[in-house]
């Protein structure tokens, strides 16, 4: 009986959800909105493309005049430049259209900035101008330097490769770092997406005054169980929405998008460390899931939960702002609080996972944590939805709860 309650509730929260209006506007509004941004970057894209092309295809027309000595003539000539000695004339030229542009090379360019005159192109294009005299003075300098590696390294183009070890091992890096971190990531959006609806699993049917008729026919541990499963449902149905169009504008629209392309084989995935992290995002999100349900089961309406639901959520936010501690000093005892602090403890542990300053003994410690307390926690839920289920003007007293169980 309780397995075809669970079966039934599951079935009518997720068809009840999915049949609303509401709950479609509201999920197809972003994926649409990135559909939109991403059509607007390839169109904005191409129009810069035809506009840069449009260009290169016109050569710069210039003066210029060279108190340094550096400038190569021919380098010049071959830009479009004329070397002149009257740097007034050539620029009353510019003011009056005849000529486009006029460049005065200091006798010390490194010290003194290159003066640049020009037409206007517009807000963004007449940085054309500062870009050609810059690549007119670097060339004409590797051309008296003669040997292009010197020329090179006098620009700082060296390029590295750097390894590191880690117990003996080749440390991977951000290619080892990336891959636990997804379960941060989902966990997060799993609760940006579902926190409002499992703060409300419970407060919806109390404001509708249906509980008590429900609970006639409903076990309380399969109503709960089941609008949970629900939930979770739900956010896979609205997580396939959002990265649907990510997805095909990864693959279809890359290039016009500037997007980089992923290298897989930089990727370093420690099965470790992915299962870890699997576990800290699901007893992290039992334990919210079942906190919010408690919640939702004290309190008469959304609004009076709304300031019990702000403090959780600033618990699980509060590690982002010491990550740069949680990086530089992993066993200090105010990250060793957060590891341990069962409403703090997913966050600072997904992040310690994935840069590998988690033990396996500390894993297994908050992963136990988590799970025990998740489960005390969901038990508490569906006491206080039993007893608090009719009480629909002043939050259910634990005390009185608590005491009535014994």
């Amino acid at each position: 009986m309780a397995q075809h309650n669970l079966s039934t509730v599951v079935s009518f929260e997720v068809a009840r959800t999915l049949g609303r209006k509401r709950f479609w506007l509201i999920t197809l509004f972003v994926p649409v909105a990135i559909a939109i941004v991403i059509a607007l970057i390839v169109l904005s894209n191409s129009s810069a493309g035809s506009s840069a092309a449009a260009q290169s295809d016109t050569e710069l027309s210039f003066t210029y005049s060279d108190a340094s000595g550096y400038i190569d003539p021919a380098i010049a000539g071959a830009f479009g430049g004329t070397a002149v000695t009257d740097d007034a004339t050539a620029i009353a030229a510019v003011r009056t259209g005849t000529t486009e542009a006029h460049f005065v090379f200091a006798a010390d360019p490194t010290t003194t900035a290159t003066a640049v005159y020009g037409a206007d192109l517009g807000l963004f294009a007449n940085s054309t101008y500062g870009q050609v005299a810059t690549q007119l003075l670097v060339a004409s300098s590797q051309a008296k330097i003669g040997d292009p590696t010197l020329a090179a390294l006098a620009q700082g183009n060296v390029p590295v490769t750097s390894t590191t070890f880690v117990n003996g091992e080749v440390n991977p890096g951000f290619g080892g770092i990336l891959p636990p971190l997804i379960f941060l990531v989902l966990f997060f959006l799993t609760f940006v997406l579902l926190s409002n609806q499992m703060l409300t699993v419970t407060l919806e049917e109390k404001e509708n005054r249906v509980t008590e008729m429900i609970l006639t026919t409903v076990n309380p541990t399969a109503l709960i169980g089941g609008k949970i499963i629900a939930l979770f449902t739900v956010g896979l149905v609205q997580m396939f929405c959002f990265a649907l169009p990510l997805l095909i504008g990864y693959v279809f629209f890359r290039t016009a998008l500037s997007l980089p392309e992923i290298d897989l084989a930089g990727l370093s995935v420690d099965p470790w460390r992915m299962v870890i992290g699997a576990l800290l995002a699901l007893g992290g999100f039992a334990l919210f899931t079942g906190t919010l349900v408690a919640i939702g089961s004290v309190m008469p309406t959304a609004k009076d939960a709304g300031n019990l639901f702000a403090g959780l959520m600033i618990l699980m936010f509060v590690p982002l702002y010491v990550v740069s501690l949680i990086l530089s000093d992993p066993h200090g005892i105010v990250v060793q609080i957060f590891t341990y602090f069962p409403y703090s403890a997913p966050v600072t542990a997904m992040i310690r996972n994935a840069v590998g300053s988690l033990s396996g003994g500390e894993a297994a410690i908050v992963i136990a944590v988590l799970f025990l307390l998740s489960a005390v926690v969901l038990r508490l839920a569906v006491r206080l939805f039993r007893y608090g289920s009719i009480q629909y003007t002043s939050k259910v007293s634990l005390k009185t709860v608590l005491s009535a169980s014994k």
